[in-house]
Parts: C-alpha cells; sequence; structure tokens
C-alpha cells in the first residue's frame, strides 16, 4: 500500500476524510428535512395556516380607578406561543405584549411575536369582557423576514394564574387559534395607512 489507501487517498489524510464525510452526509440528510409549512408557501400568498397554541406570560401591571366600580390598568407581557397544526406559521415564539384595560370599554393592545430566527410578526389586540368571561381578538399587521406582509387574526380566552401584590400577573390562554397567510410586503412606511 506504501502510504496509500486503495481509493488513492494518502493515509495521512484519512483522519480528515472521515469528519469530511460525516459531514456532507449530514448536509445531505438536513437537506432532505421537509420545510415547514410557511416556507412551502411563499410562493402561494393565498393559502392560509391555521394553527392552534398555548401562550403563557408574566408581567407587571398598574390600575387606577376611574370612579365608582370602573377600573383602567396597563400592562406589560413577556412569555412564550407554543403551536401546533399540521400548517403552522412555526412551533414557537417569544411573545410580548402591551396592553390597556378599562373594565368598561374593554381592551386594545399590540403584541410581537418573535421566533427562533429572529423574525417577527406583529399584531394588534382588541378584547371584551362578557358574563361568561373574556374574549380576545389578534389581527396581523404584517412582520418581518419571512412574515413581512402577513394577514389573518386569532383569538382566545385569558385566564391569570397570579396576581401578587407587587404588580406581577402571570396569565395562561385557553382556546387560542387562529389563521395567518404570507403576503408580499407592504409598500407603505411603518407609519403609514394601507388603507
Amino acid at each position: 500500500m506504501n502510504g496509500w489507501l486503495d481509493e488513492g487517498v494518502p493515509m495521512l489524510l484519512f483522519p480528515f476524510v472521515r469528519p469530511i464525510l460525516v459531514y456532507v452526509a449530514l448536509l445531505v440528510g438536513v437537506a432532505s428535512i421537509p420545510l415547514p409549512a410557511w416556507a412551502q408557501a411563499t410562493s402561494g400568498a393565498d393559502e392560509w395556516h391555521e394553527f392552534q397554541g398555548t401562550w403563557t406570560a408574566v408581567g407587571k401591571r398598574q390600575a387606577i380607578p376611574l370612579g365608582g366600580d370602573r377600573r383602567a390598568s396597563i400592562a406589560d407581557f413577556n412569555g412564550s406561543l407554543l403551536l401546533s397544526g399540521a400548517s403552522r406559521p412555526a412551533v414557537g415564539f417569544r411573545a410580548e405584549a402591551i396592553v390597556l384595560y378599562d373594565n368598561l370599554t374593554g381592551l386594545i393592545g399590540r403584541a410581537v411575536w418573535t421566533d427562533e430566527r429572529g423574525d417577527q410578526v406583529f399584531s394588534e389586540l382588541r378584547g371584551e369582557t362578557t358574563a361568561t368571561g373574556n374574549r380576545l381578538f389578534g389581527t396581523f399587521l404584517g412582520g418581518s423576514g419571512r412574515y413581512a406582509g402577513a394577514t389573518g387574526s386569532y383569538e382566545f380566552s385569558w385566564r391569570f394564574l397570579i396576581e401578587a401584590d407587587d404588580s406581577t400577573v402571570q396569565g395562561q390562554s385557553e382556546g387560542l387559534k387562529g389563521r395567518v397567510r404570507a403576503g408580499p410586503p407592504q409598500g407603505a412606511s411603518a407609519g403609514g395607512s394601507s388603507q
């Protein structure tokens, strides 16, 4: 053999060839994994992606009295959102929201979901309190990266799990479901209106 393998590779290089072959095999394996549903649909902006999930968050809430039984509060929440469903846009997101709640007029807020790649999807929140509980509705306002131009909506109920004396609150969604679709990036500036 005289220092050569049968394939013509010098014996001194053999320790380096094996890791390269393993690396190439991993690349081939990763390349054969199906893309997530959202990535497959970039060419079909009309395709809806339905999802269900659970949003859990912790935050701080400050409240003020507005006379009688009326109260208002502002809160910021940080947490995680885990999604399920065959066509979900991603498995999970870091989820942040800022909300203003008035027990007479309801809730308004804004939310941003950030995926593992740093791409974000933005939404507007509106809520109402009924005799059976509260219901929140989200409307997607676009996003960044692969979520640029995203449209759709979602809804859920919110349940507070912990309300501490230091204004810390922790809660979880119930029955979160929605649908979203990719769209071309909006031509309007961030402060502009598309209507």
